[in-house]
C-alpha cells in the first residue's frame, strides 16, 4: 500500500520538529499539526515515497522497536490524515 499527500498542501515543520499540514482554502480538508513523531512517520512516507512497510521499517530501525508496532502506530496515523483529507491510500 502507498499513500500519497493529495495535491495543494503546504508542508511545513518548525524549529521544534512540529509538522503542520496546510490544505489549500477551498479544499475539503481540514489543517493537521503534529508532534516530532509524527513528523518523523510523514517524513518516512516521502523518504519511502509513499510505501508504508517499508516507512514502518525504516521507522523501527530508527526507534529500535519491533516493526510490527511500528507499522500498527503508521497505520493508525495514516488514517487519521486520511479522515482528515489530506493523504490517498493506493494499493
Amino acid at each position: 500500500m502507498r499513500v500519497r499527500p493529495v495535491s495543494g498542501l503546504s508542508v511545513n515543520v518548525d524549529a521544534h520538529g512540529r509538522l503542520d499540514v496546510i490544505p489549500e482554502p477551498a479544499a475539503p480538508a481540514r489543517r493537521v499539526r503534529c508532534g516530532p513523531v509524527g513528523t518523523a512517520m510523514w517524513l518516512a512516507l516521502r523518504q519511502c515515497d509513499g510505501d508504508v512497510a517499508a516507512a514502518a521499517r525504516m521507522l523501527a530501525s530508527l526507534w529500535d522497536t519491533e516493526p510490527a508496532n511500528a507499522r500498527a502506530d503508521l497505520d493508525i496515523w495514516v488514517d487519521e490524515l486520511r479522515d482528515a483529507g489530506l493523504v490517498r491510500t493506493e494499493l
